[in-house]
C-alpha cells in the first residue's frame, strides 16, 4: 500500500474527482477527512471510505472562508492526530460566456473558489506541515489554465492563477520536505460537466462524444484517471517532484498531434 497509515484532507471531496481521489487513497491505506459544502454527498463519501476499511469524517467547509478552512484543518488534526496529505479539488464552473456577459458577482465567485480558496488552504496547512517537516499537497487545476478561451475568461484566469499560486507555495515549502504539485484535467465527465455545456445543448452524451473526437486518445477522461495521478503525487514515489504540473487530458491541449 502506497499510503499506509497516512491521513489526507480532501477539499471538494464529496463527489466527482475529489470523491474518486479519496476512495483511491483509502484503497492504498489512507484515512481521510472530506471537506465540502455538499453535506449529503460528503457524508456518503466518508461512509464509503469506512466501508473500505479506513477511518473517515466529513466536515462542512466553505473554502472561501479563511475561518472555516482553518477550523477544518484544526478539526482534522484533532481527530487523526496528524495530517500528511492535502488535496484541493474544490471548484465551480459556469456555461460559456463572453466577457460582457459575465457579471462582477459571477467573476468574483468563480475566482474565489477556483483560486482564492487554494491560497486560504495553503495558509491553514503550512504551519502544521512545516512543523512536521513532511507533507504532500495536490491541487486539481485544469487544462483551461494553460489554454486560453474566449468564452470562459474568469474560469481560465482563475485556473492559471491557481497554477502560479501552487508553484510559488511549493518553493516556500521545499526546505520543509513538503511537495506541492498540480494536476490539470482535461475533459472529465463529472457532476459539473453540465455546468460547462452551452445552454443550447440538450443531449450531453452526444455533445461530449463529439468533443472526444478531437482528443488524441479519442476518449473522455474519467475520475479514476485523475485519482491515479493524485495518488502518484500523494505518495513517496514523487518525492523528488515539486512545483510541477501533470496534464491528464488524453494528449490535450493538442499542439500539432497528427
Amino acid at each position: 500500500m502506497q499510503l499506509k497509515n497516512r491521513v489526507a484532507l480532501v477539499f471538494g471531496g464529496a463527489r466527482g474527482m475529489g470523491r474518486a481521489i479519496a476512495l483511491r487513497f483509502a484503497a492504498e491505506g489512507c484515512s481521510s477527512a472530506i471537506a465540502d459544502v455538499l453535506d449529503k454527498e460528503g457524508e456518503k463519501t466518508a461512509a464509503d471510505i469506512k466501508k473500505a476499511g479506513k477511518d473517515a469524517v466529513y466536515f462542512h467547509c466553505d473554502v472561501t472562508s479563511s475561518a472555516g478552512v482553518k477550523e477544518t484543518v484544526a478539526k482534522t488534526i484533532a481527530k487523526f492526530k496528524k495530517l500528511d496529505i492535502m488535496v484541493y479539488c474544490a471548484g465551480i464552473g459556469k456555461p460559456p460566456k463572453l466577457i460582457n456577459d459575465i457579471s462582477e458577482q459571477e467573476y468574483d465567485s468563480v475566482v474565489a473558489v477556483n483560486m482564492k480558496g487554494i491560497f486560504l488552504c495553503f495558509q491553514a496547512i503550512a504551519p502544521h506541515m512545516k512543523a512536521n517537516n513532511y507533507g504532500k499537497i495536490v491541487v486539481i487545476s485544469s487544462l483551461a489554465g494553460i489554454s486560453p478561451s474566449p468564452v470562459a475568461i474568469h474560469y481560465a484566469a482563475a485556473k492559471a492563477g491557481a497554477l502560479h499560486v501552487t508553484s510559488c507555495f511549493a518553493l516556500e515549502m521545499a526546505k520543509y520536505n513538503v511537495t506541492v504539485n498540480s494536476i490539470l484535467p482535461g475533459m472529465i465527465r463529472t457532476d459539473m460537466t453540465r455546468d460547462f455545456a452551452p445552454p443550447s445543448i440538450k443531449d450531453l452524451d452526444a455533445f461530449m462524444g463529439e468533443l472526444a473526437k478531437g482528443i488524441p486518445l479519442k476518449r473522455e477522461g474519467t475520475v479514476d484517471d485523475i485519482a491515479a495521478a493524485a495518488l502518484f503525487f500523494a505518495s513517496d514515489e514523487s518525492s523528488y517532484i515539486t512545483a510541477d504540473r501533470l496534464c491528464v487530458g488524453g494528449g490535450m491541449p493538442n499542439r500539432g498531434t497528427p
